[in-house]
């Protein structure tokens, strides 16, 4: 039930805008040079880097200067806007959870639970003390397997815990009643970010697996193990089993592969040994007859290996993965061992993020809404909101507008198209309705409330299998730094904390506005009709509505977006997955041009007025490029080109862009220049 197995599985269910950071990685503050004041129109010249032509690479032009100034934080991987407002997001949370611990409030309350939970992180003594004692109980059931039935039965047991195990199981609407909820299940199991890490024989992955062996030998000593160097190669034979059976990012994104609906019995008769009656039982599962097999092929090779490997090697691989799962809430050396690979020689990171930070990290994790209620009370006016839905209907409006006049598609898919735009809904802020968070929480019982949170987590997304969707839920808490798209509810979301500047500014001038989260909002939009967005329609269900030759020049201007992202090369040895990125690249593409589009709507009777020396168009384009600044360690760069469904931001600006005509026009772009493209190889989508 981790919301990872849902991100890293079914990407179609969660479209979300980038810039994100995987747990840990926020850090402290970098060097000043981003908090230089915006000129009027909210651009920020001094960030540029005028020794760079705008029409060679815009990105450099825009933020250059930012980027040769800039320190990345000890640590951070990366240095960026998405970064910046996450640190200031956490800054105010942390505000918030001190005041919330100085109200005392009555057993039970928000404020009793936000400032306990965040008081049981930061007491370290007691942590320290405590070593890995709170898990002695998980490790002892582990110990006592002595059959696969038992095995197959605590595997459930510990997804409870959001243990990792080889079979991930979550709640999504069902993508052929998008009305209801289902359960799916997807290939789950491995502890490094991707199965190529396992078999890739480059200098850089065999010393990443030597250093992933080293973490679980550390982890396994600390616990007590016997013989923790043999049981750590026997961790890695497991996993890298696993690996050798597992569907590729790319193949996972196909819509027409991974919907496989199977009833209880036929799941488990592909599964061999590893029972699902029993997992079901384990997990706590309500008696249901239909599951969602994502990779139906991983399930059935992964039935005939269950019983190939033996008891005492799984038992090792669940003892690892049981303490990994919550080695950043034991003593220190836990923790330690986990930032060494995850953070050190996966990113390049050399100091973990302040406790504090890790602490306002896991809050939001564990009482995510409850928090937000009190940073939307703080930090998000009416007034932002009402600005926002304006900017929302614009773009929608230009999207339509823009649909209309495509001149590629026929009138009937147009009408389709039309008809799933009209049923896009959105939320900007805060949900309507919070969510509770009903389990205790101590502030002498760290392991404790996590559990009970995990638990708490997992019963409250089971318990909506077979249910009605709730229109209302939202996937990201209020204070989260992104944006997303749900193509199984057909709605775009924009949370508190991503309105504000550089994506977001009351106080500049429209177009750069327009340019930077006018762009987020079509980004987000356009997830609705890219290379699996247009496979739902407009009810959130999986349906062709296309008429053949539409999709095929569909596919046709897919594909020539693929091979421009294939060519891309942040480093000499590696380059874009072009179709792994394909959704997010048509995102950005059609994003900047319906934000162009509204905007230049939002301009219908008005003066064209040059500002602090900038054309209107101009003003947009750095708006534009200003929001992608970002500056990245080597090692996460290219640990992101392996997994990360989103370009670097180098390429997120100058991508769509070089297809751009108007930005042709506004930069007066030629041929010779770098950036140019002839008519002929711009992409045009929507």
């Amino acid at each position: 039930m981790k919301k990872t197995a849902l991100v890293m599985a079914i990407t179609a269910a969660l479209a979300v805008l980038g810039g994100c950071s995987s747990q840990g990685e926020r850090g402290t503050q970098a060097s000043a040079s981003h908090m230089t004041p915006a000129l009027k129109s909210g651009i920020e010249q001094s960030h540029f880097d005028t020794s760079v032509r705008p029409q060679d690479d815009f990105f450099q032009y825009v933020n250059g200067g930012w980027l040769a100034h800039t320190d990345i934080p000890a640590d951070k991987a990366s240095w960026g806007s998405f970064d910046r407002l996450r640190y200031e997001s956490d800054e105010a949370v942390k505000t918030l959870i001190h005041e919330a611990q100085q109200q005392s409030g009555k057993v039970g309350s928000s404020e009793q639970k936000i400032g306990d939970l965040y008081a049981s992180f930061m007491d370290e003594q007691a942590l320290e003390q405590l070593g890995h004692k709170p898990l002695q109980p998980l490790l002892a059931e582990i110990a006592a397997i002595d059959s696969y039935d038992q095995l197959s039965t605590l595997m459930g047991k510990l997804q409870r815990h959001q243990v990792t195990t080889p079979l991930g199981v979550f709640v999504v609407p069902d993508g052929k009643d998008a009305r209801f909820n289902a359960l799916y299940t997807a290939q789950d199991g491995i502890g490094m970010p991707d199965k190529d890490y396992y078999s890739k024989d480059d200098e850089k992955s065999v010393q990443l697996r030597a250093d992933y062996q080293n973490m679980v030998v550390t982890m396994l000593r600390l616990i007590g193990e016997p013989n923790p160097e043999a049981q750590a190669k026997a961790v890695l034979g497991v996993e890298t089993k696993l690996a050798d059976i597992m569907w590729s990012r790319t193949k996972s994104r196909e819509i027409s592969l991974i919907y496989n609906p199977h009833g209880a019995a036929e799941f488990d008769s592909k599964l061999g040994k590893l029972n699902w009656h029993n997992v079901s039982d384990g997990l706590g599962l309500p008696a249901q007859d239909k599951i969602i097999v994502m990779q139906p092929s991983y399930f059935e090779e992964l039935g005939t290996l269950f019983d190939q490997i033996s008891l005492e090697d799984w038992q090792t691989y669940l003892k690892f993965h049981t303490v990994n799962s919550f080695a950043e809430v034991l003593s220190a050396p836990f923790a330690d061992a986990r930032f060494a690979f995850y953070s050190e020689a996966l990113r390049g990171v050399t100091e973990q993020q302040p406790r504090w930070q890790r602490g306002v990290v896991m809050t939001n994790e564990m009482l995510g809404e409850e928090v937000g209620k009190l940073y939307v009370a703080r930090h998000f006016s009416p007034a932002a909101k009402a600005r926002m839905e304006t900017l929302v209907q614009n773009l929608i409006a230009a999207y339509r507008t823009s649909i209309d006049n495509l001149g590629w598609m026929t009138d009937a898919t147009k009408a389709a198209a039309q008809e799933k735009l009209t049923k896009v809904s959105y939320k900007i802020g805060y949900p309507d309705h919070w969510r509770s968070y009903d389990f205790e929480v101590k502030a002498d019982d760290l392991v404790g409330n996590v559990i009970r949170a995990r638990q708490h987590e997992v019963d409250y997304h089971l318990g909506q299998v077979g249910q009605p969707v709730d229109q209302t839920k939202w996937e990201m808490t209020p204070q989260t730094v992104n944006a997303y798209y749900h193509p199984l509810k057909n709605e775009i979301v924009f949370p508190a904390a991503i309105l504000q500047p550089p994506f977001f500014d009351m106080s500049v001038d429209d177009a750069v506005n327009y340019g930077a989260i006018g762009a987020v909002i079509g980004h987000e939009l356009g997830h609705g009709f890219d290379d699996q967005g247009a496979q739902f329609d407009g009810d959130g269900n999986i349906r062709n509505w296309w008429q053949d030759a539409d999709l095929s020049q569909f596919k046709q201007r897919t594909d020539a977006l693929v091979a421009q992202y294939d060519s891309y090369k942040p480093f000499k040895d590696a380059a874009v997955n072009g179709r792994m990125t394909l959704g997010e690249n048509i995102g950005d593409l059609g994003g900047l041009t319906v934000a162009y589009k509204a905007y230049l709507l939002s301009l219908s009777g008005k003066n064209k007025e040059i500002i602090d020396g900038y054309t209107p168009e101009q003003r947009f384009f750095i708006g534009f490029a200003q929001s992608w600044r970002t500056k990245k360690r080597e090692a996460a760069a290219r640990q992101r080109l392996i997994t990360d469904v989103h370009a670097p931001a180098q390429y997120r600006a100058n991508g769509p862009l070089s297809n751009f005509t108007p930005f042709y026009e506004a930069f007066a772009v030629k041929e010779g220049d770098k950036l140019f493209r002839a008519q002929s190889e711009r992409v045009k989508i929507w």
